[in-house]
């Protein structure tokens, strides 16, 4: 799977959601032909993307993610990409 590909349902999920989401809320909100068959493999996408800026994590316990306020207006400012 390409990186950008597994990342864009989960930010799909993510840009909708009114409050940070645990995995397995994540997991449950994706429609069935996603790719993703455990919280556990959200999790560790959203942790790669969280290393990039993309994602943030905040580490309660579960765990629970939202889309970085600094990537959201990067991307919708920047009119290409590389």
């Amino acid at each position: 799977m390409h990186p950008q590909t597994d990342f864009e349902p989960l930010r799909g999920v993510l840009s909708e959601a009114d409050e940070p989401l645990t995995a397995r809320e994540i997991l449950s909100l994706l429609d069935e032909h996603d790719q993703f068959d455990s919280a556990h493999r959200v999790a560790t996408v959203l942790g790669r993307w969280a290393q990039r800026g993309e994602v943030e994590v905040l580490r309660e316990s579960p765990y629970r993610y939202r889309l970085s306020s600094t990537s959201s207006s990067a991307s919708s400012s920047s009119s290409t990409y590389s």
